[in-house]
């Protein structure tokens, strides 16, 4: 025999879980002190300049041709 399941007590159990889940993923996004979020804006500004001063093209709205 199966178990009987209130589906309102299941559907707000279930809300709950994914706020909770939410609420994780926003505090690992937006908790950051300051210092962690200017190193990794530095570090992407450090990415993004590698990749421009590497490539083989340039573009051609700052080129002369």
């Amino acid at each position: 025999m199966a178990d009987i399941v209130n589906l309102r007590q299941f559907k707000k159990q279930k809300a709950r879980t994914e706020r909770e889940t939410l609420a994780d993923s926003n505090r690992a996004l937006h908790g950051r002190t300051k210092a962690e979020k200017q190193r990794d804006q530095l570090t992407s500004e450090r990415a993004d300049k590698f990749v421009d001063g590497h490539r083989l093209e340039r573009d051609p709205e700052k080129s002369d041709r």
